[in-house]
């Protein structure tokens, strides 16, 4: 195949996976009315329409998801193979792009960034914080973080964090005229603080276990949040019941601000798994990355 018919494939899988005109321009370095020409002249020449366009949305027709599933991986793959070349330098060097949620990423992948980051000044890492399942392969992430029992079965997981505990707090004031929860059950009749799923438009369960006795409680109260900081704030200032990672609100249990209940309840999980694709071959930069977050959980 000609050289110029390789990069009108790669412009039109940038236009595809972007969803956009310009922000696949501004990814490829060129103007938007070039790319726009590019992806122009090669449905012509395959005599398909690739893209659906509208004045607010760009998407890919059947054709076009069909001539996604079929070159995407085999481009994907000699982009890899080109930055595995990096490990012929003196030290690796590239982009690594990480979603995970807030906590994850304040509580494990920045403690490992900042140590490692100084030593690797050619290696960048993105870290995108946010609750939802991100599916890292169609959003072009390299890896992901979430618990280790909500990874699917075809991706490598690496742990690399403690075990995790929840806890339920409340400040003196609330529990002033209350009678404290002793049973996950006694949360219906208490003011309790949500966190909304991002995606799924729920909210969050509080789950419990004690000698291997499962309970999952629907709570309800006057605030929702998707946010763990502001849950903790709003705690704090006496608004009901908050079920949070233990780390967040030990010091304010420990000075009296907050009150901890249903703690036999709260038993530890499996902590944070970073998780990758089996079959992607990846560059020495996230080699390095992937390697500094493995080792953290050893010296924890």
């Amino acid at each position: 195949m000609a050289r110029g018919s390789v990069n009108d494939l790669v412009a039109f899988l940038a236009v595809a996976r972007e969803r956009s005109f310009t922000r696949a321009a501004a990814q490829l370095g060129v103007s938007q009315p070039a790319l726009s020409q590019t992806i122009r002249d090669l449905e012509a020449r395959l005599g398909l329409r690739l893209l659906s366009r509208t004045t607010r949305s760009v998407a890919p027709t059947d054709a076009g998801e069909r001539l996604i599933h079929s070159i995407g991986p085999h481009l994907d793959g000699i982009e890899a193979g080109l930055a595995a070349l990096t490990a012929l330098r003196d030290k690796p060097a590239g982009l690594v792009r990480i979603t995970a949620p807030d906590h994850a990423a304040e509580t494990v992948l920045w403690p490992a960034l900042a140590r490692l980051l100084p030593d690797y000044p050619d290696i960048a890492v993105e870290v995108v914080t946010e609750g939802s399942l991100t599916n890292i392969v169609t959003e072009r992430f390299d890896a992901g973080v979430r618990f280790g029992e909500h990874i699917e079965r075809d991706m490598v997981a690496v742990r690399i964090g403690p075990d995790l505990r929840m806890a339920v707090v409340g400040t003196p004031a609330y529990f002033t005229g209350r009678s404290r929860p002793t049973h996950p059950e006694d949360l219906t009749a208490h003011r309790c603080i949500n966190l909304r799923r991002p995606t799924r438009g729920g909210f969050y369960p509080w789950e419990f276990e004690k000698a291997g006795r499962e309970i999952n409680v629907r709570v309800e109260g006057q605030l929702v949040f998707t946010s763990l900081r502001l849950i903790r704030r709003a705690a704090l200032s006496g608004f009901g019941l908050a079920y949070l990672p233990e780390d967040q609100v030990l010091s304010d249990v420990a000075d009296g601000r907050l009150v901890r209940v249903l703690d036999p309840w709260c038993e530890p999980f499996p902590g944070y798994h970073l998780y990758y694709p089996s079959q992607r071959q990846h560059a020495p930069a996230f080699a390095v990355v992937v390697d500094a977050l493995r080792h953290r959980q050893a010296s924890t």
